[in-house]
Order: C-alpha cells, then sequence, then structure tokens
C-alpha cells in the first residue's frame, strides 16, 4: 500500500501492470564473510522454503505494518505517527504478534535532498535504531523496508514509483545494512512495491521501460547489503506491486548466503486475491522458498477473505503481516486495524485479532 502524507489518508487502489517474460539468470557474485550477530531474539535463515532460527526451529513472523516512519519525517513532523514506547509495543504483542514491519524513507535515512535536519541523519538513523531495539527487547522482530525513495535531487515524498532508483538506493541499504549487520531480530525488504517493469528490469536495472530514471534492480541492493557483512534474511517483493510472484524464481538475484525470501503483498483488490490464484501463481514460488507476505488487508472488512488467505498461509507455515497499526479511521476502507494504540481493534482489525488468537 502507499502510505499517506503526514496527516495520514489512506491511498488510492493500486492497477495491476502487465506480465513479464523471463530472461538470463543472473551472474553470480563474490563470497560474503556474514558478520555475528546478537540480541534476544534469534537470528533467522532460509532453509528450504521455510524460516528457521539458530537452533533451526521453524519461525513464523506474524504481525503488523507500522506506518509513519515513511512520511513524518518528510514534513518535520517528527519521525513516529503514534507512540513508540514499551507500552505500543507490548499492544501490538498482545495480539500474539512477533514482527512489525517499519516503512523507511530514502532521503530521511540520508539526510539528503532538503529532508529537515531535526527529523533526518542520523537522528532519523538512530531512532530507528532504538525503535528495533526496543522491539527485540521485548521478542519482536523488525522488518525494515524502503518504501519512499526518489532519484538525484528529487525528494521521497512518494511511494509511486516502479523501482527505487540507483542514485541513491544501494547507498541507502548499504548504510541500513551496515547499521544492523550485528543484530539479530531484523529482515530487510530492499523495496515496497516495484510494478510496471520488466522481470530483467526488476532483477538488473538500470535504464527500463515505464521508469524516467535510471533504476536499481534488485541484484544490486542484494549486493550492497551482503557487501557489508549483514547476513539477514532479504525478503524481495515480486512485480505487479509485489503481487505478482510468478517470475520470482526465474529472476531471483544471486545470494551468496542463499538467504533470500519472496515479499507477497495481497489485497482483495489485487488480481491474484483468491485460493485457486495463491495455488497456481505463489505456490511454486512457495514450494521453493519462503513466502513472506510483508502486507495483506481487505478494504471492505471480507473476514471470509482474510481468513481464506490467512490459512493459506498458515497451512505452509509462511509469515504475513496486516496493513495497518495505525488510527487511520475506523471504516474498512482505512485498512486500519486499530482504533487507538493500546490495541483496541477496528471491524477489519477484530477480524485479523480473532484468526491470531485461535492460531
Amino acid at each position: 500500500m502507499t502510505a499517506p502524507a503526514a496527516t495520514a489518508t489512506p491511498a488510492p487502489t493500486a492497477t495491476p501492470g502487465p506480465t513479464a517474460t523471463p530472461g538470463p539468470t543472473a551472474t553470480p557474485r563474490p563470497t560474503v564473510t556474514p558478520a555475528p550477530v546478537s540480541g534476544p531474539v534469534s537470528a533467522l535463515h532460509v532453509q528450504g522454503n521455510k524460516l528457521v532460527d539458530s537452533a533451526n526451529n521453524l519461525v513464523q513472523l506474524i504481525g503488523v505494518n507500522r506506518s509513519g516512519t515513511e512520511y513524518m519525517c518528510q514534513g518535520g513532523y517528527g519521525i513516529f505517527d503514534g507512540p513508540n514506547d514499551v507500552a505500543s509495543i507490548l499492544a501490538m504483542k498482545s495480539w500474539r504478534t512477533n514482527a512489525v514491519r517499519i516503512p523507511l524513507n530514502e532521503d530521511c535515512w540520508l539526510g539528503i535532498n532538503g529532508s529537515p535536519a531535526g527529523d533526518s541523519g542520523a537522528v532519523y538513523q538512530n531512532a530507528i535504531k532504538a525503535y528495533v531495539n526496543l522491539l527485540n527487547q521485548n521478542g519482536m522482530y523488525g522488518v525494515l523496508v524502503l518504501f519512499r525513495a526518489a532519484p538525484g535531487s528529487q525528494q521521497s515524498v512518494s511511494s509511486d514509483n516502479g523501482l527505487p532508483d540507483r542514485d541513491h538506493a544501494p547507498a541507502f541499504w548499504s548504510s541500513v545494512a551496515n547499521s544492523f549487520k550485528t543484530t539479530a531480530g531484523v529482515v530487510f525488504e530492499p523495496y515496497n512495491e516495484p510494478y510496471g517493469i520488466s522481470w530483467a528490469c526488476w532483477r538488473d536495472g538500470g535504464s527500463c521501460s515505464g521508469v524516467s530514471y535510471t533504476a536499481a534492480g534488485m541484484q544490486e541492493m542484494v549486493t550492497a547489503i551482503r557487501n557489508t557483512g549483514a547476513a539477514q534474511v532479504i525478503a524481495l517483493g515480486g512485480n505487479t506491486w509485489s503481487n505478482d510472484l510468478t517470475q520470482w524464481l526465474a529472476y531471483k538475484p544471486n545470494d551468496p548466503l542463499n538467504n533470500l525470501a519472496a515479499a507477497w503483498h495481497i489485497y482483495n483488490f489485487n488480481h491474484c486475491n483468491n485460493t485457486t490464484c495463491y495455488n497456481n501463481e505463489t505456490g511454486p514460488t512457495a514450494a521453493q522458498v519462503p513466502i513472506f507476505a510483508t502486507e495483506m488487508g481487505a478494504d471492505n472488512c471480507d473476514g471470509s477473505y482474510m481468513n481464506t488467505l490467512m490459512s493459506w498461509l498458515d497451512a505452509r507455515q509462511q509469515s504475513y503481516l496486516a496493513w495497518v497499526w495505525d488510527t487511520w479511521g475506523s471504516g474498512c476502507s482505512s485498512i486500519a486495524l486499530i482504533n487507538d494504540y493500546s490495541g483496541s481493534p477496528t471491524s477489519y482489525g477484530q477480524i485479523i485479532k480473532d484468526h491470531l488468537a485461535a492460531r
């Protein structure tokens, strides 16, 4: 989903993009020596099509998206939209969650393109690090995703770009990965929702049809992360707003640690929004690598739809994060889980909360 500007109003429904054609296999990259990790939650790695911890126990990441860190900083409104203290984390955890997705802003992290000095650069970085640390201390994983990015001197005020920019995204991920390479409890998601591009562009970037700037492909972002020594799981969103995973395996980037998962976004208004499609289009990828539904939701409070989706993922022991743990309104179309940050659910949120309680 596209998150709102400073005063949060959910964005319009996305239109699926074209289907892409397979191309050649990615070129292998050099071996990377991983950095050691530490912390109160165990480091994760990929084993077959599952996520496991350091003792090889299966881990299913279940949680929510916590929007705000991608847009508040850009307007000089602070960094978080709502509380970021222990009480607010425990409210999320009370829903039987163990993971929180944290959207990031390229300009604010790097302190470039006129981002407000009081909310960007080291100030922004330290706030994100402290929040991830607090999550980890309370037994929660943090999923860090590049949500807003823009080329050159353009400001990162929108998430409506088909791919991130080569101007800043590799440097962004080098910095983020270097900051968290010894933190066990994180997963990296290089870009929120690629769309409108070929699968070759998705992997390799460069000059791509439909993109007006030089794009950063998934391979170079994986390489930027691994070159820091960071060994954490990297979850790569597919094409067509991360809803299409049909060519993910054919274009899977090279990772010297073989620690990649497929990030998947599923809403009731997406193309792939039913069990037949899950089985036929997503199932082949899910049979070989972990599927991580880093965004899921419904704008109509359809409990049958949501429970079918979560049950499909549960049956395969795959991970999922609901959109969105913010107080954007109680109506179904807001796709907001809560009425307040103590965790009082909206009608839509109650569907998610009840399912998690029954697992």
